[in-house]
């Protein structure tokens, strides 16, 4: 299934895709796309209602994050050996995360905000993972089970406070507006290899970042496995799990965003995002 939230912000209402690609409304049957609806069993008797009779959803409309009520945003760095070697960062030998403020969350088409004197903004399309079943000390070999389904995020960045405000990434890359998610939430069952998914980033119509997830350095088992054994994953909770070459600050000269770019990303079979870069507003 492709589910998503539509409406003004802080007002979304649950609904579907269906076969034909419209939109229907699951607001009759759910009150929205949050934990209560990820584990398996629950989006099992979502896929069993008839969806024509759900109700179409008619006219323009905006695209809330796929999921309500996510508790932690995980981010897992460096984990494209191109990436980090445009970095000029070494492979890692084990998953590097760091967490991004749930209130950078925002719609897959919602305005990126520059910070105020931000000076290195920087993007980074990446294959997000939306857990389904609380994971604690899950074994590598049953990590998916807890996965409730994937969607597209952009990890957006400020270099500068990242790398050069002190040692913890987490200010770089929780700015309000820095964590774009969706369209979709599509659930794992509609994906056939997690690890064989293109990904695309372009910046005012020129491609900047071609990927594949099968040049992920940790596969997406390995990171639900790895940092469940750091802290406990619920349902809900979104794992951002890196990106491949082609980000800004790797390119020569470096090319950071600015207002009035334009941003276009997507992940093959997960929707693809829009964005303009926008100033922080005057008081």
């Amino acid at each position: 299934m492709r589910l998503v939230r539509y409406g003004r912000p802080g007002k979304e209402k649950p609904g579907l895709f269906d076969e034909e690609g419209r939109l229907r409304d699951l607001s009759g049957v759910i009150t929205d796309i949050d934990a209560s609806v990820l584990s398996d069993r629950a989006l099992r008797k979502i896929a069993k209602i008839d969806y024509k009779t759900l109700p179409l959803v008619r006219g323009e409309r905006r695209f809330g994050v796929p999921v309500k009520g996510t508790g932690k945003f995980i981010g897992i760095g460096m984990n494209y050996a191109d990436h980090a070697a445009e970095t000029g960062a070494p492979v890692p030998k084990e998953p590097i995360f760091f967490m991004k403020a749930i209130t950078c969350l925002s719609g897959p088409d919602d305005p990126i905000v520059l910070p105020k004197g931000s000076k290195k903004t920087d993007w980074e399309v990446e294959l997000g993972v939306v857990i389904g079943t609380r994971a604690q000390y899950v074994d590598e070999a049953d990590a998916l089970k807890y996965v409730a389904g994937y969607c597209v995020v952009n990890d957006v960045s400020e270099r500068e406070y990242q790398f050069e405000r002190g040692s913890q990434w987490d200010k770089g890359k929780g700015c309000d507006t820095f964590g774009p998610v969706g369209p979709f939430l599509v659930t794992k069952d509609e994906i056939f290899d997690v690890q064989d998914l293109d990904l695309y980033l372009e910046l005012n119509g020129k491609r900047m970042q071609t990927g594949n997830t099968k040049n992920m350095v940790f596969t997406v088992a390995q990171i639900v496995s790895y940092v469940s054994r750091f802290m406990t994953l619920e349902p809900g909770d979104i794992i951002c799990t890196g990106t491949p070459p082609g980000v800004g600050l790797g390119r020569t000269p470096q090319r950071f965003l600015k207002k009035g770019d334009k941003l276009r990303l997507g992940i093959a079979g997960l929707g693809e995002q829009q964005q303009e870069v926008v100033a922080y507003p005057k008081a």
